[in-house]
């Protein structure tokens, strides 16, 4: 698209198009980075295409003209949407801190009346309670994004693109200037951390440690995945493993960091990379040659997997796997996360690469050919796997063993650890790709592990470097994670992102169905984002707030509280907005669900449970005739709030599986 424009005014716009451009080429980068990053999960091309420009056929032209980016209606939607995801989660932040930040009653039913009444009597100002939060100038740079957005839109439908893109950077800048980082804004929930191998070994002693710990313990860091087992090497003087990490000797970090988490408040779950038991970087960094087998490979060479060449190493990662169909492989692994959960007083096994290498769908690159699982399947269907292709006809039957091997695993060591040490949490890092993809590329058939209460809390690596690329990680997993026996920690990658925008992913996931977030990693805490979780996770503060899989009634109460002064607080400065009947009905409902929830947090018990579960099903099918219709709350805010009522389910269901289901 061509915009003819005054020739007095050509070279100040074309400057002005110029830093545009290289505003959009820096988007357009980022974005392409994303899409690498993610490349196993998706394939898609890039959401904007390369700026293109008219030929300028002479200096004449080039003062006269200036050119537009060219956009499809892709593009736009793909700019609408995020414009419009960054003012929704603005503003669903801002009521949370605003509504604790107030003092209002937690009695809605109390909150309704005082609201009733001051209408009754002409009065529609807010209570002098509610004065002090108005003057946040982020409410005022709210109101200005809204209708800067509406500007935008029309900028557009006018094909004025590069005026509409100035204006889509500008406001994203205004935002993440002024975002609600000042005040708590967090409830009962898990903050949880992969604590890096590589920030293990710089620390050479317990005292090293230490002002990492404190920075986690500031920044609300309530639960440590503590690398454990790197490429098959613990961090620990191990009697069942060959060797210790080489980098780690002559101390036991994992001891340390024991001690060290208990001071704090928080819990340590051992991380353990489980059938990944080589890695090529890490040799590299022992001064080993590249294709070493590392320790455990070579003393069990039976033991590994191999691609159709026989070939150890993966093409791509420069990893080198396990045998899962192995009984040797199973019995060293049980031995050795059983060897952790005795000897230390960690809270968790937390267990990483709990698959089978990357495979693609040619059939080029395929793994899982060890001694065990040939000998195996050939005796099940008189074939050599070796010697299937992809698409042929026990191709299937050969993708469903290497299934099997996988889940019989992690149903096993399940069963032994929580046998022996009932209070333990079990947590699988897992991708997450779609269903079917990824059972026929990885064999990673999280769902079952989750319907058959084998796992207590499931931890997908969505990383992204937007928070659009996190919701479209995020949002099918709810689609699969519907037996409710485990608890959905979603991940954010901290690397290569401001930290704004990891505070923005975080309220994402707050304003779905989850129970918390995993930062990766410790190596990326940087002193920013810790001083601003420290104020938005108020844990400076003296608090009494429940972990979600630790007691997960107290925290059901808990994360209803916040909820409910969130209602109250909305109410109180939103009234006349809600039928006065409706009004009174859902005030009834939800102090009647805050006594049920109550009730069971303080005494557990099987008729207590029922009791707050037909509560809130009940609360939850009224919920939507009472608010849908109200003008002064936004689609995304109703659902932040049935997301969050979907959580007190999932909370309660796994409550009852962690106390109950061995009654």
């Amino acid at each position: 698209m061509i915009l003819v424009v005054n020739p007095a005014n050509a070279t100040k716009e074309m400057e002005e198009a110029a830093i545009n451009r290289d505003n959009i080429k820096t988007w357009i980068a980022d974005r392409n980075n994303l899409q690498e990053n993610l490349a196993p999960i998706d394939n898609s091309q890039p959401l904007l295409p390369l700026w293109r420009f008219e030929r300028q056929e002479s200096p004449l032209e080039q003062r006269n003209r200036i050119f537009e980016p060219i956009l499809t209606t892709e593009d736009i939607q793909d700019m609408t949407r995020e414009f419009q995801g960054l003012i929704s989660r603005f503003e669903s932040t801002l009521l949370t801190a605003d509504a604790q930040e107030s003092n209002i009653e937690l009695s809605t039913s109390q909150v309704i009346e005082q609201s009733i009444s001051q209408r009754a009597q002409g009065n529609k100002k807010s209570p002098q309670k509610l004065s002090k939060l108005i003057n946040h100038n982020s409410h005022q740079v709210l109101q200005k994004a809204k209708t800067e957005l509406v500007s935008f839109l029309g900028l557009v439908k006018q094909g004025r693109y590069t005026q509409a893109q100035t204006k889509w950077l500008e406001t994203k800048r205004s935002l993440w200037d002024s975002y609600p980082i000042d005040r708590p804004v967090a409830s009962s929930e898990v903050r949880a951390i992969w604590f890096d191998r590589g920030t293990i070994v710089k620390a050479r002693s317990e005292a090293d440690l230490i002002p990492t710990f404190d920075r986690m313990a500031k920044a609300g860091i309530n639960t440590v995945f503590f690398e454990t087992i790197n490429s098959g090497y613990p961090i620990y003087p191990s009697r069942v493993a060959p060797q210790q990490n080489p980098l780690a000797r002559g101390w036991d970090p994992l001891k340390a960091a024991v001690k060290l988490a208990k001071e704090r408040d928080m819990e340590l779950h051992a991380w353990v990379w489980t059938f990944a038991v080589v890695n090529q970087r890490h040799n590299e960094i022992l001064n080993l040659p590249k294709e070493y087998p590392g320790p455990v490979l070579s003393r069990y060479p039976d033991w590994g997997t191999t691609d159709q060449e026989g070939n150890s190493f993966h093409h791509s990662s420069g990893k080198a796997f396990l045998d899962p169909a192995n009984p040797g492989v199973r019995r060293y692994l049980s031995l050795l996360l059983e060897e952790i959960a005795t000897n230390y007083d960690v809270d968790g096994i937390h267990l990483d690469y709990i698959r089978y290498p990357f495979q693609n769908s040619t059939g080029e690159y395929n793994y899982g050919y060890g001694k065990s699982s040939r000998y195996k399947f050939k005796q099940m269907t008189g074939i050599d796997p070796i010697e299937l292709h992809v698409g042929g006809e026990l191709w299937s039957q050969w993708t469903g063993f290497r299934l099997t091997q996988i889940d019989d695993f992690v149903a096993a060591v399940s069963q032994r650890l929580k046998a022996k040490h009932p209070d333990l949490i079990l947590s699988t890092a897992v991708f997450p790709m779609p269903r079917q993809e990824r059972l026929n590329t990885i064999q990673q058939h999280w769902e079952k592990w989750v319907r058959e209460g084998s796992i207590d809390l499931l931890v997908p690596m969505t990383y992204a470097e937007d928070t659009e690329g996190l919701y479209q990680l995020t949002r099918p997993l709810f689609d699969s994670f519907i037996e409710e026996k485990a608890l959905l920690l979603p991940g954010i990658r901290l690397l290569n992102i401001p930290d704004i925008v990891a505070v923005d992913q975080m309220q994402l996931l707050r304003g779905m169905s989850t129970e918390g977030f995993a930062l990766f990693a410790a190596e990326n805490l940087n002193l920013n984002l810790e001083k601003i979780l420290s104020r938005t996770h108020n844990s400076l503060a003296p608090t009494t707030k429940p972990l979600p899989y630790r007691q997960p009634f107290l925290a059901t109460a808990s994360r209803y509280q916040s909820l409910q002064k969130e209602w109250n607080f909305f109410i109180t400065s939103n009234q006349g907005e809600i039928n006065d009947d409706d009004l009174k009905e859902w005030g009834k409902r939800a102090d009647e669900l805050a006594r049920n929830l109550e009730k069971l947090a303080q005494k557990p018990s099987q008729k207590n449970l029922s009791l707050a579960q037909m509560s809130l099903s009940s609360f939850r099918r009224g919920f939507p005739r009472w608010i849908d219709d109200n003008q002064a709350v936004s689609d995304y805010q109703i659902d932040v709030w049935n997301n969050r009522l979907k959580t007190l389910e999932r909370l309660l269901n796994y409550g009852e599986k962690r106390q109950f289901s061995q009654l």
